[in-house]
């Protein structure tokens, strides 16, 4: 190897180093199969309008949603892989992401490590095809309030429409039902200081919210199979035409 070809490659890979340090993101294009996959991290809280504290392990989805932008827009990329291990955060910031990455035209996978809890729960069912590791857990519960509450009928209404607003997302991109999640949801006897269900791997499959369990290995075989699919489906549109 030429010492070109030799800076080039640090250069690339001081490029997703640096990546990878500031948002958690990188293009993976080193396998045998060729295939350009854009490698997407959701961990911590999900951070929205407010800033979370400094100390916190955050993703902002002012920087998620216009690489998710770029991912759409750009020819070369293939396949997108989610890995999530998060808390939850802000509703409407997770909302917005996961509507992201379920208008994607490219295959998308996610895989869920550690947790996959509130509103990680559709982020995580977004993707065309979903997996949990046996140890990772998924926490159901009702939508909280960290600012202002008012105790009146509207604001307990404006509540149920918001759960309302993330159980039909996840019903409507899993094979969990809206009736179900609502049970999950509001179950008493589980959670200690808390209402709502926690799941572990197992049982989000055995409940429908992910499709399979397995790790990393399962999770890119099933994108590449994905990808092949949609190229094998696209060739054959070129053809008929």
């Amino acid at each position: 190897m030429g010492e070109t070809e030799k800076e080039q490659k640090l250069k690339q890979e001081d490029t997703q180093n640096e990546q990878i340090k500031e948002m958690g993101q990188v293009v993976l294009d080193s396998n045998s199969r060729k295939h350009k996959v854009e490698l997407l991290t959701i961990i911590g809280e999900v951070e929205g309008h407010e800033s979370a504290p400094s100390h916190s392990k955050t993703t902002k989805y002012e920087h998620v949603l216009p690489k998710l932008a770029i991912i759409e827009d750009d020819e070369e990329i293939e396949g997108l892989l989610i890995l999530l291990n998060t808390v939850g955060g802000d509703v409407e910031a997770g909302l917005a992401i996961a509507e992201m990455i379920a208008s994607l035209s490219i295959p998308t996978v996610s895989l869920v490590l550690g947790g996959g809890h509130s509103i990680g729960v559709p982020m995580a069912v977004s993707a065309d095809y979903s997996f949990v590791v046996p140890s990772a857990t998924m926490v159901i519960h009702p939508v909280r309030s960290s600012g202002m509450f008012i105790g009146v009928a509207q604001t307990y209404r404006n509540m149920e429409k918001i759960q309302d607003r993330i159980t039909t997302f996840i019903s409507e991109h899993s094979r969990a039902s809206q009736q179900r999640l609502e049970e999950l949801m509001l179950d008493t006897t589980q959670l200690v200081k808390d209402v709502g269900t926690m799941l572990e791997g197992k049982d989000a499959v055995k409940e429908g919210l992910i499709d399979e369990v397995g790790g990393i290995k399962e999770a890119l075989a099933k994108l590449y199979e994905l990808i092949e699919k949609n190229e094998n489906g696209r060739n054959s549109k070129k053809q008929i035409s």
